[in-house]
């Protein structure tokens, strides 16, 4: 069925609960591109998101007679707040399914607007099929959180304010990629009258649904996704927003959660705003975009699509930030256990301020010694590996090491002699009650843990690492063990942090 998108944005009902968020400019970020970043305040919404503006626009397009029976949404957080708002406010009911997994503050901010929460599974594909089921049952509408006309439309009306607010030259409009629904919106309006502007896409490197799907030149289906960025963490995109980015969207570019947190920081810096990581998306792929392409004296715009961000989250963000703005670096130096040594070390530091630095004795001839450093850039740490070397020290840099990020900078202290058939792997699972009791009850009793850390970073996730000690004939069992257990893994037995500082 053919659908104007541009008579549909033009004519959306968006406006009896959103308003038009402001384009404001981002001084500081801006002077260190050499380029004018505006923002596009989405994050300002009442809901905190522009999920509302969708929401809506589908809602208030039902008769009188569907909306008396209700709606039904499954969404992990801005989505169900969009639509219980906008149900509230046309007089009805909504049901809103979400995963268990869900964050409290998400849980808490749908009730308070009058939704009905249901928790159902871990994922948000459990919480949808769910919904779908439920939609059935009750009869009740459902209301797709991007793969529809009326939803796309109304996240279009953010494209039409940002051609109406801003009528200079435009180079690129960054957008963050969930299921794709606010970018074709922003896509179908802007290219259908200012297509010189790129529509440039933001996802995380593991969650980038779109981006598999354009170079398939099909939908591809993720088996797993990365929740860090748990606002875009969808495994597939909409099939009406696949087809709108295949002739709308530019490029996509992946980003990190290091780059993510440093982006989030920057915003901080700006705005005084707090952004969740899917809504700092944009942000870090313009300067990412602005870095790659060595431009100068041009208008880049990302829209700052959501703000529900965990206050106990923060801890990790700003941890994290350091190193996505290339300010530490953390390096493994390996010097002579002898007189003098430590110093020497410290003279290649020179009046760099040290933000790590852990040392024990283990060895009769080297000292392993693990160490962070505030630098200027990733030249600066470049010269300091380069300076390490030329005095006899032999070096790692660990600065982009995930082992070394998540745990090993938290648990340096020597290797043991008891650690016989060890295997070290790295697990990510959702961070609920009885996550990690399913794991360890899921291993053979007769395997032993050598080694163990785990950190509550206020994320919806958590992430540990684990020695185990697994006899060579029970490998087979071992990676049984792993498939079974569905949790996200990473051998890192290879991985040369390991085997300097615990190995």
């Amino acid at each position: 069925m053919f659908c104007d998108y541009l008579i549909q944005i033009l004519t959306a009902r968006v406006y009896d609960v959103a308003q038009e968020t402001p384009l404001e400019s981002a001084p500081n970020l801006s002077a260190r591109l050499n380029n004018q970043l505006l923002l596009k305040r989405e994050d300002m919404q009442s809901v905190f998101s522009f999920k509302l503006r969708g929401a809506y626009n589908k809602m208030v397009q039902l008769s009188p007679d569907i909306l008396t029976k209700g709606v039904i949404a499954a969404s992990a957080g801005n989505h169900a707040q969009g639509v219980a708002l906008a149900a509230n406010r046309l007089g009805t009911k909504a049901i809103i399914v979400m995963p268990i997994t869900t964050p409290q503050v998400k849980v808490d901010a749908v009730r308070m607007r009058g939704g009905v929460v249901v928790l159902h599974g871990n994922t948000y594909d459990d919480a949808y099929s769910y919904a779908r089921e439920l939609e059935v049952e009750k009869g009740l509408t459902f209301i797709h959180p991007f793969d529809d006309p009326h939803v796309i439309a109304g996240q279009g009306t953010i494209g039409m304010e940002i051609l109406r607010q801003y009528q200079q030259p435009i180079h690129a409009i960054f957008v963050a990629i969930g299921g794709g629904g606010l970018i074709s919106g922003i896509g179908a309006y802007v290219k259908r009258l200012r297509p010189e502007i790129k529509i440039i896409g933001v996802e995380p490197v593991d969650a980038d649904a779109m981006s598999q799907s354009l170079k398939a030149g099909h939908r591809v289906r993720l088996s797993q996704v990365g929740l860090f960025a748990d606002g875009v963490a969808v495994r597939e995109v909409g099939e009406e927003t696949f087809r709108l980015c295949q002739q709308y969207v530019d490029e996509i570019i992946l980003v990190g959660t290091d780059d993510t947190c440093a982006a989030i920081k920057d915003v901080f810096e700006d705005t005084r705003s707090i952004l969740e990581p899917a809504g700092a998306l944009a942000i870090a792929a313009a300067k990412a975009y602005a870095e790659r392409e060595q431009i100068e004296g041009q208008t880049l715009i990302a829209v700052a699509c959501g703000a529900n961000m965990n206050f106990d989250r923060l801890r990790f963000v700003a941890e994290r930030a350091e190193l996505g703005e290339r300010r530490e670096a953390i390096f493994a130096v390996t010097i002579p256990e002898q007189r003098g040594s430590i110093r020497q070390f410290c003279e290649c530091i020179g009046n760099r301020n040290l933000t790590e630095f852990n040392y024990r004795i283990a060895d009769e001839k080297t000292a392993h010694i693990f160490v962070g450093v505030q630098i200027q850039n990733r030249a600066d740490a470049v010269k300091m590996v380069e300076t390490f070397e030329a005095h006899g020290f032999e070096t790692l840099d660990l600065t982009d090491d995930e082992l070394t990020k998540l745990h090993l900078r938290h648990m340096v202290g020597g290797h043991s002699s008891l650690a016989n058939n060890e295997l070290l792997y790295r697990f990510e699972f959702p961070e609920r009650p009885g996550a990690l009791m399913k794991f360890v009850t899921s291993m053979s009793p007769d395997w032993n843990i050598s080694l163990f850390h785990y950190r509550n970073n206020g994320a919806d996730y958590g992430r540990i690492v684990v020695g185990i000690q697994v006899p060579p004939h029970e490998m087979k069992d071992w990676q049984a063990f792993l498939d079974h257990l569905g949790y996200r893994y990473w051998d890192e037995n290879k991985n040369p942090a390991y085997k300097l500082f615990l190995g």
